[in-house]
């Protein structure tokens, strides 16, 4: 039986543990040859002694699929151009990327360091750079490409994670953008937004879910907080059926798979000419301010 992406290429960063290693797992047993990247770091970014992308690559070629490792870190121009270029180099050519791979380094704003915000905003926001300009470059050129960005809930207001939040906020910006600039090339740029039990969400305190707590990622298989469930969604925006689906934000957690909406004037205050402040105060009280509501995740 045809896989869903047989004779795809795909580069997978972040593809050694969590929810990259099931994407990187379900697109090899769809047919597809991957690119698993990941440096081998701890969630804080620190380095290890040997890269788990060369155990997923390992795994999926014992199953008969297609795979090598890739080690580069991708938050640097040289990595994400590496990664595109071996990609080419062991498989011919590149047909999909999904940015997975991210840090975290949780601490309020009010005492937040400067290291802690650089190092998110790196690796998440610029990481996304570093691989698409390649990428997206190629793909340009063959009229072709899938390019699935990780976001989170996170964007939309989580607390005690104001460089996470922005990172992954700036993620859906550039999604979108490149998702209106590559249509014409046949490249779609689509974002998701994961619920699942990972090494990160291990990190987070007990009380911010409520007294029992986020699943720990080593109880999650089989269970809906497994990162697999993220896996099926991506696949199939990284199939030729997703070919008219791009600019698009879409949750999966557990078994629900959701579609995010773009943010649209909830309501208009309209004014015959330039504002006078006594009034404008008076009628946003009256209009704008009702029914207000604090960000969610």
């Amino acid at each position: 039986m045809a896989g869903k992406l047989d004779g795809k290429v795909a580069a997978i960063t972040g593809g050694g543990r969590g929810i990259g290693r099931g994407i990187a797992k379900l697109f090899a047993a769809e047919g597809c040859a991957v690119v698993v990247n990941d440096l081998g770091v701890t969630v804080a970014g620190q380095r290890e002694t040997s890269s788990p992308a060369d155990d997923v690559a390992k795994e999926i070629k014992a199953k008969g699929g297609s795979a090598v490792s890739n080690h580069m870190d991708i938050a640097t121009v040289d990595g994400g151009q590496g990664l595109v270029d071996q990609a080419i180099k062991e498989f011919g050519k590149l047909d999909i990327l999904v940015n997975v791979a991210g840090i975290l380094r949780d601490r309020m704003i009010f005492n937040m360091s400067e290291q802690e915000w650089d190092d998110v905003i790196r690796v998440h926001l610029k990481g996304h750079y570093c691989t698409m300009r390649p990428a997206a470059a190629y793909m340009r050129e063959k009229k072709y490409g899938r390019i699935i960005n990780f976001s989170s809930n996170s964007a939309l207001g989580s607390p005690g994670q104001p460089n996470y939040a922005a990172a992954k906020a700036g993620i859906l910006g550039l999604t979108y953008s490149s998702a209106n600039a590559l249509k014409k090339y046949n490249i779609t740029v689509n974002a998701i937004m994961p619920g699942a039990a990972t090494r990160m969400t291990d990190t987070i305190p007990a009380g911010r879910f409520g007294s029992s707590g986020v699943p720990q990622s080593e109880t999650a298989e089989g269970t809906p907080r497994d990162p697999a469930n993220v896996a099926p969604i991506c696949a199939f925006l990284a199939s030729d059926e997703a070919g008219e689906v791009t600019g698009q934000c879409f949750g999966a957690s557990g078994y629900r798979i959701m579609r995010y909406c773009h943010i649209v004037p909830q309501k208009i205050l309209y004014n015959s000419g330039p504002w006078n402040l006594d009034d404008l105060f008076e009628r946003l009280k009256q209009t704008l301010l009702l029914d207000m509501e604090p960000p969610r995740m």
